[in-house]
């Protein structure tokens, strides 16, 4: 049975709410394993990202997953080792299809010396019955400068752990 546009809606909101939540409540000065679960647990295998920063939209789960990586790692050594503080808010968007959702992101980040970094952008996610078959972000904004070496703690050159590249 086919479900309603009603039941879609519902069900895309409620999928969106859970990922948004799983996503805030990942604590990567911890781990970026977490993330990479989250990832692999909502997002299809033929998943399809673009952005209004970079060129062609990448397609694929292991794609999208080396990109993903490459971008948590350094912000978690950053935070484990360096005194980076990361902090991440969303807001749900109205949305008036019944599959897509929309929402709003700010990440906080702030060295150890207190100079902060905000990075801001809307996300759009398609949904395919549970999980999420195309991402665009957009509206990429930014507040403050790029944090610099001289924003992290003095001993995290010392200690750099040993990070694996998941599969």
């Amino acid at each position: 049975m086919r479900e309603s546009r009603a039941q879609q809606y519902t069900s895309s909101q409620t999928l969106e709410r859970l990922l948004n939540e799983a996503i805030i409540h990942a604590d990567i000065s911890n781990s970026f394993e977490e993330h990479i679960e989250i990832f692999d647990t909502f997002y299809a295998d033929d998943i399809e990202v673009s952005s209004d920063v970079t060129g062609e939209p990448v397609r694929g789960k292991s794609r999208v997953r080396s990109l993903l990586f490459n971008f948590l790692v350094p912000l978690h050594v950053m935070a484990e080792v360096a005194g980076l503080s990361v902090s991440i808010r969303e807001t749900a968007l109205p949305a008036d299809a019944a599959i897509e959702t929309h929402s709003a992101w700010t990440l906080d980040l702030v060295g150890a010396s207190g100079r902060a970094c905000t990075l801001t952008w809307r996300t759009l996610r398609v949904w395919n019955g549970a999980q999420v078959v195309h991402e665009r972000q957009y509206d990429h904004q930014q507040t403050g400068g790029p944090l610099t070496v001289d924003d992290f703690a003095s001993n995290a050159v010392q200690q750099v752990p040993d990070v694996r590249r998941p599969s």
